[in-house]
Parts: structure tokens; sequence; C-alpha cells
């Protein structure tokens, strides 16, 4: 059983990595276009421009079952990335935020490079050093189900 905790540990750090790193993408954007206000109206403007990409975010983890491979970059990174991008402008647009083409095209590329680079570099690294334990999840995804 204690070997479950420290798995736990490092599964909730990867998620928490992909949440600040969607954070970092929605500031960015506000940053850029709303005249530097990141917080906005109120304090929400931020939330209100990452709530859709959080939430997506959640599910692509759902869906790839991430918490099992949570660094292999095709098996986790892809499919969150993917579902993070196409469930988060969904959500924007059913809440009635913009998904302009140029948008679109940014969000696709800036949160691939980010939900999928973090990755390619850890399995670059886990590929350097060599075989990992079995009780922590591996860049490679080669690890006990």
């Amino acid at each position: 059983m204690s070997e479950d905790r420290p798995r736990g540990r490092v599964v909730a750090t990867f998620f928490a990595l992909d949440l600040v790193l969607v954070v970092a993408f929605a500031a960015i954007g506000r940053r850029t276009h709303d005249d530097g206000d990141i917080l906005g109206p109120g304090g929400l403007g931020l939330a209100q421009t990452a709530w859709p990409f959080l939430v997506a975010l959640a599910v692509g983890w759902g869906i790839a079952r991430a918490w099992r491979r949570p660094v292999a970059p095709l098996r986790s990174g892809v499919v969150i990335w993917i579902t993070t991008v196409v469930g988060g402008l969904l959500l924007r647009l059913a809440s009635g935020q913009g998904t302009a083409t140029a948008f679109i095209v940014v969000t696709t590329l800036t949160l691939g490079l980010l939900l999928v680079g973090w990755r390619l570099v850890a399995a670059a690294i886990a590929r350097r050093r060599g075989p990992r334990s079995t009780n922590h999840p591996s860049a490679t995804g080669n690890h006990p189900v």
C-alpha cells in the first residue's frame, strides 16, 4: 500500500503540471489580447477563459486513462492534447466565447507544445537514464497496470 501513495502523488503532480500549463496558456492569451489585464473584470476573466480548457483537460485525462501512463507522449499526451483543444473550443463556443480561426490555430499549436512537449522531454530524459523502477510511471509507459 505504501507503494501506491508515492505513485498517487506522482500522478497528481503530473496532472497539476497540466493544469498549470493550461492556466498559463489562458493567462498569456488574456495578457496579449486584453491589454495586459489577466484577471479581467471582477477578477474572473482568467477563470472565464481557462475553465473550458480545464474541464476538457480533465475529460482528456479520463479518456486517456492518463493516471496509468501520465508521462507517455502518445498514449496520454496526444489524447489529452486533442481532447483539451476540441473539448475546450466546443465549451467556449457553447458558452458564447470566441472561436476565431486564428484562435483555433494558436490554441492547437500552443496546447500541443505544452501538453505533449513536456512529455517528449521527459521521455527523452528517461531514455537517457535507462530503466526505471516499476513503482513509478515511466515516460514510455512500461510499468505494471
